[in-house]
């Protein structure tokens, strides 16, 4: 297992991280997956053998029961994990059940540690930017968790870059704890991370925790030019969830990924996975198995490396035109704006 620091902190992470969605199978995730506790304990023995130390959840996974069903599985074992959850979205229909606020913030890491059956989370990350909560209150109640122990380290998911940004200048302004992650989409057929995210992480030492690394499952070799849609396959429950992706899109990315698992041996999503681990600012890649093989197969992505022809080929089949002012910054003034890959 290879690793490397969470963004500018001090914390080391392996490149990959162990997602518990299919923890709990209750609700919309049901279609991700059902694992009970003693599955989930298995799937953790084969991480821990690989080097795999960091699992990722969140309190709206299976109504919190991700969270129960993790925090099961890693009973006497604590100390030997990280553990990465997330709160903000609605977690029930009581009026203030949702959000950043300080009374959700609280109350959220108060059941989160009670379900995960621990006294301190690893990482907490803010699931989705709330506007109605000023920044400053955000993170003088992320301050105060922190200082109780509570929390060690802090992120943010599904942020634009001036939300990111501006929380940062607030952390700077009064000494609050800084973001030091970014959970964020990023994939060969979903590359949006890199026009604004991706410099704003270089530039203020933010780790990339990517989710979603095969592309709401269109990476898993399933789907390819000329052949029917799988019978079964994630997209059926998650695809209204995710952005669309025009089938030609995803043709061309697969149909590169195809070539070059011939020259290599290895598997469309051990190509996809591999391709992301040498991206810039990408601190860790958040895989995840429905059962022990598929585990096997997603680890199979490290302990080698596409050669820079290859990674040139993905690069150039995954191309889409970038939005404005993007466009015009990449090519009418390259000179004073290099592109951050």
């Amino acid at each position: 297992m290879e690793y490397r620091r969470l963004g500018a902190s001090g914390l080391t992470v392996p490149v990959f991280s162990f997602g518990t969605g299919t923890f709990g199978g209750v609700g919309r995730l049901a279609g991700w997956g059902k694992t009970d506790a003693t599955e989930a304990r298995r799937l953790l023995d084969l991480c821990f053998d690989a080097g795999v130390s960091m699992f990722d959840t969140a309190d709206v996974y299976s109504r919190g029961e991700s969270e129960r069903v993790l925090g099961e599985a890693l009973k006497g074992r604590r100390d030997k994990a990280l553990i990465s959850t997330k709160a903000t979205f609605r977690f029930s229909d009581a009026l203030n059940d949702v959000g950043s606020s300080r009374q959700h913030l609280t109350s959220s890491v108060e059941a989160s540690l009670k379900r995960l059956g621990t006294d301190y989370i690893d990482l907490f990350q803010l699931h989705g930017f709330d506007a109605m909560t000023p920044p400053e209150e955000v993170l003088s109640t992320l301050d105060v968790l922190v200082r109780a122990g509570k929390i060690r380290y802090v992120g943010v998911s599904n942020f634009s870059g001036w939300h990111l940004m501006k929380a940062l200048n607030v952390a700077d302004k009064h000494g609050y704890p800084r973001y030091v992650a970014n959970q964020t989409y990023y994939s060969l057929v979903g590359r949006d991370y890199e026009w604004e995210l991706m410099p704003l992480g270089l530039d203020q030492g933010i780790g990339a925790v990517v989710w979603s690394p095969l592309g709401w499952g269109r990476l898993t070799g399933k789907i390819r030019r000329g052949q029917p849609k799988p019978e079964v396959s994630r997209l059926d429950t998650t695809a209204e969830m995710g952005p669309p992706v025009p089938d030609e899109q995803v043709y061309r990315v697969v149909d590169a990924i195809d070539e070059i698992a011939k020259e290599t041996g290895k598997t469309v999503p051990q190509i996809a996975l591999n391709w992301l681990l040498q991206r810039p600012t990408v601190s860790t890649v958040i895989i995840g198995a429905r059962n022990e093989e598929q585990l096997k197969q997603n680890l199979g992505a490290i302990g080698w490396n596409l050669s820079k022809e290859q990674v040139a080929k993905l690069d150039e089949a995954s191309k889409v035109t970038l939005p404005y002012p993007y466009w015009h910054q990449r090519t009418t003034f390259t000179e004073r704006n290099p592109p951050p890959v």
